[in-house]
């Protein structure tokens, strides 16, 4: 499966729980409907984080999650869909 096209990226490597969410939280209300940001955290926690997230969020959708490897560390990666 090829990764999902994205208009912006947020790099939270190294912020723990909930920070990544809620630097995402903050960088979606700041683009426009239909513009997908790509998320990229180390934070296992941030998997169900965003989960949960866009099953109460209105206005947002979770396109895809992967966990891919680098420099043999796991990297979470999120792509997030504001809907309006």
């Amino acid at each position: 499966m090829s990764a999902p096209t994205f208009d912006q990226e947020l790099d939270v490597r190294g912020l723990n729980c909930p920070m990544p969410l809620v630097k995402a939280r903050q960088t979606i209300m700041k683009m426009e409907p239909g513009q997908v940001l790509k998320v990229v955290a180390t934070d296992r926690g941030s998997v169900k984080d965003f989960q949960g997230w866009v099953k109460t969020a209105k206005n947002v959708e979770l396109v895809a999650q992967e966990e891919v490897q680098q420099d043999g560390q796991p990297i979470f990666v999120h792509y997030v869909k504001r809907t309006s």
